[in-house]
């Protein structure tokens, strides 16, 4: 098994980069698997990969690089063992040091048949200078860390400046592999980054391990010294509401997310004027769901439209992460906008009580395991 990371601050394209991964891998006849980590409680792009076809189960949420490395143990050890993929790949939030997440990896004794491939950061190439004003010490610290850069969304920069942002990241780690992409686009630069990840793809399974055990099994983690959320500095919330219209069309849906998105934005503005980080929501109607994202201040609302899973009830969810912003006023800013605009739409919605809490224990030894989390696995099967 090849396990890889696949790290890079929000709004990164990390999700859509990691599907089209997938369904590389599949098409090459290999047996995958996703763990997708979230911020905070409700899974949102955990469900943007099932929307593609892929089977998911919901484990556990939080920050896995902070505080789950028991629960991530357990997960991964698990995969191995009853799903026995070719290669897994692991999807940090984007206020994560992935850096940690691989180097737990490495030191889990998963067999002789488990490496874990170089650390991928991705960056959002079309961002660059402004995630360098906003949260330049938090990027950094993840480009300093990565093996293998990719500059993503490179189809939204234009191409006499690619040579000098190319230069510019290659500059900051100049150890690393620099790799232009776009994540959504699968064609030759795609293909080219896929075969600096995975270079003998075809023999995937049978790469040395680089897993390390110290003592007599004892598994020693990286020490942590700082929790990874309070150094982005970044304000998140996550929130999930049902929607009490059954009869709510397509087109009624894309006008509530448009309105709510730029409803959002504005109080957000308010707040942090050049902010970068993202927002994202996802309005299920029960047929269709309606996806709208903004991930920097100057940037128009980005709108797909992903069927339902079969039997899906009417749902809101939305996740709020602001750079340099407080996580309270985020969730005023969220909650405030949700109320004014179902209510100027005469769209009824609800808040359900979470069945349990959670709270983000850092610098300590927490052993909770697989409770009060939100961690999503997916399955991508091998193709027939």
């Amino acid at each position: 098994m090849q396990v890889i990371v696949v790290g890079g601050f929000l709004g990164s394209g990390k999700t859509t980069t990691i599907i089209n991964m997938g369904k590389y891998l599949a098409e090459k006849g290999k047996k995958v698997a996703i763990i997708v980590n979230e911020i905070g409680e409700i899974g949102i792009d955990g469900d943007v990969i099932k929307r593609f076809g892929f089977d998911t189960k919901e484990i556990t949420s939080g920050c896995i690089c902070c505080s789950l490395k028991v629960g991530l143990r357990a997960t991964v050890t698990l995969l191995a063992k009853e799903y026995n993929p070719d290669i897994l790949m692991i999807e940090p939030t984007g206020i994560a040091f992935p850096h940690i997440i691989r180097d737990e990896i490495e030191l889990m004794n998963l067999g002789e048949q488990v490496n874990v491939a170089p650390l991928v950061t991705l960056i959002d190439g079309s961002r660059f200078k402004h995630l360098m004003k906003e949260v330049k010490e938090f990027a950094m610290r993840q480009i300093i860390d990565a093996e293998i850069l990719g500059i993503n969304k490179i189809d939204l920069i234009e191409p006499i400046r690619l040579p000098i942002l190319e230069a510019s990241v290659q500059q900051l780690n100049p150890s690393a592999r620099v790799v232009m992409l776009s994540g959504k686009d699968t064609g030759e630069k795609f293909e080219n980054f896929m075969r600096i990840v995975l270079p003998d793809l075809e023999e995937v399974s049978e790469r040395v391990p680089r897993a390390k055990v110290t003592g007599e099994g004892e598994l020693f983690a990286p020490e942590e010294t700082e929790s990874s959320i309070e150094a982005s500095k970044v304000g998140s919330y996550a929130a999930e509401f049902a929607v009490e219209n059954e009869n709510l069309s397509t087109e009624a849906a894309r006008e509530l997310t448009t309105e709510l998105i730029n409803t959002i934005k504005a109080k957000v503005l308010k707040l942090n004027p050049e902010f970068v980080g993202h927002i994202k929501l996802f309005l299920d109607n029960g047929l269709e769901t309606v996806k709208q994202s903004v991930t920097i201040y100057y940037e128009e609302p980005q709108e797909d439209v992903i069927k339902s899973k079969e039997g899906a009830a009417p749902t809101l969810k939305i996740l709020s992460a602001i750079s340099n912003v407080e996580k309270g006023a985020v969730k005023d800013a969220v909650n405030d906008s949700v109320q004014e605009v179902f209510e100027r739409k005469k769209v009824k919605v609800n808040k359900p009580e979470p069945d349990h809490t959670h709270e983000h224990r850092h610098h300590e030894n927490d052993n909770h395991g697989d409770r009060g989390h939100i961690q999503k696995i997916s399955n991508i099967k091998r193709k027939d």
